[in-house]
């Protein structure tokens, strides 16, 4: 590896910390929706694949430590990792405790990466002997996984009913485009299906917005009011680990450490269910939901990180909700990867640490220094100056313009099916991971009737 090389990966992950530290805290911005866009550009584009990664390690970490500051200054979650500590991140707001909280979640984070990274590759690495094993029974294990979280999620019966309806709707579509010749038999068309399932709550509240009724009641008067409390920075609260207790920051290494071996989970799922489990014994409710909130970020990303480079260093096939959702462009990007050759086949394990390190290693220098000292600036100038409408639109133009790419005009009208099924089923409690599962089995279920 050439320094012309290294250079071009420091510049990848500089760009990427600072593209999603703007991103993260826009809220309700998706993280599927605002990753993988980006990141199969960067794939299609021809960008060599250690610079890719770097980038989009640089992006999980920048992203997770920043929707986490919204939630903390204002209450709203920037995306859905920070969803889990809303309720916490308010009751210490209530208590005028935003810019200790806002500390600890960036704190969290950090000590998140710090475990998270070197078990995951230590992890991946011993998972290797078995990866022929594994990627035989790949598509029972995709079916299996989808039925797992079904039966984690909240709505169970719910989830279960789902797969099946789900995976006739898109097999029924894929031969419908070859009974009609928009695509060559047993040419599959999934990267634009799978863009669908991630933009579909927006397909759906856009539709909904054609309903008159429904506009009428979504009316508003005067726009919304903000307040940002201006708190003055001190070089010393950098320090992440005097920002942290020492039950804090033992208790969020424990967590991440735990996480890595659950990457086959739910990340929010396991964000919530890990961060609740070790702050429910804290009886001082302030004390709780500072434990909470700085466990919970640090599960974040050791979640995200150990469900990406497991399966891809290991398997090389996604095998994980963030794997399958997030981290897919690494994975299958259509002509240039394929659950045959990607990253996995192509990279070293020396391109794989160094990629991760230097990734991890400069947004963590980037985008945690900006948490800390300019947080509340970079809030008011997104709430003020970027709108959510325009993020999210950039988006649905790129899907639907790779859904004509995939299988021309058809492929738009069936990218927005899927996408108005998805989206209502989301809303009714059926996760993203159990939708990409289904979506990776359906050739294989609807084989066996």
């Amino acid at each position: 590896m050439d320094l012309i090389l290294l250079a071009e990966m420091i510049a990848a992950a500089v760009a990427a910390a600072l593209l999603y530290t703007i991103i993260g805290i826009i809220p309700g911005t998706d993280e599927t929706a605002v990753l993988v866009p980006v990141t199969l550009i960067l794939v299609l584009a021809g960008v060599q694949p250690v610079i890719v990664l770097c980038f989009f390690i640089s992006a999980v970490i920048a992203n997770n430590l920043m929707d986490a500051v919204p939630a903390a200054i204002v209450g709203i979650p920037g995306g859905v990792m920070a969803s889990p500590l809303v309720d916490h991140a308010q009751l210490l707001k209530r208590k005028g405790m935003a810019d200790r909280s806002l500390r600890k979640m960036a704190a969290g984070s950090l000590i998140g990466v710090l475990v998270s990274v070197p078990v995951s590759l230590l992890l991946a690495r011993s998972l290797i002997p078995l990866a022929e094993a594994i990627k035989a029974y790949a598509n029972p294990l995709f079916f299996a996984g989808a039925v797992l979280l079904a039966l984690l999620s909240k709505n169970k019966l719910l989830a279960l009913a789902s797969i099946l309806p789900f995976t006739l709707l898109i097999e029924g579509l894929r031969y419908l485009y070859w009974g009609i010749g928009i695509v060559p038999r047993g040419t599959t068309v999934f990267i634009s299906f799978f863009l669908g399932i991630t933009i579909g709550p927006v397909i759906l509240t856009l539709f909904e917005l054609l309903n008159k009724e429904k506009r009428e009641r979504l009316t508003c008067d005067q726009p919304r009011r903000i307040t940002l409390q201006k708190v003055p920075f001190e070089w010393k609260s950098l320090n992440p680990f005097q920002a942290l207790k020492k039950q804090e920051w033992v208790t969020s290494a424990g967590a991440s450490l735990i996480s890595c071996f659950t990457f086959i989970l739910s990340p929010v799922g396991m964000t919530t269910l890990l961060g609740e489990l070790f702050s429910k014994r804290t009886q001082d409710p302030v004390e709780r939901s500072v434990l909470a909130i700085t466990t919970m970020n640090a599960l974040a990303n050791a979640t995200y990180l150990s469900g990406t480079l497991i399966p891809l260093i290991a398997l090389g096939i996604p095998l994980s909700p963030v794997a399958i959702g997030p981290a897919h462009a690494l994975f299958d990007a259509p002509p240039v990867f394929t659950t045959t050759h990607n990253m996995h086949h192509i990279l070293s394990q020396t391109d794989f640490i160094l990629a991760t390190v230097i990734g991890a290693g400069v947004a963590l220098v980037v985008t945690y220094t900006l948490a800390i000292k300019y947080a509340q600036s970079i809030c008011a100038f997104v709430f003020k100056r970027i709108p959510h409408e325009a993020i999210l639109g950039l988006f649905c133009a790129f899907v639907l313009l790779l859904a004509y790419m995939d299988a021309g005009w058809m492929n738009i009208g069936g990218v927005m099916l899927i996408g108005l099924v998805s989206g209502l089923l989301h809303r009714w409690g059926v996760g993203y991971g159990i939708l990409f599962m289904v979506l990776y089995a359906a050739p294989w279920l609807v084989s066996g009737f």
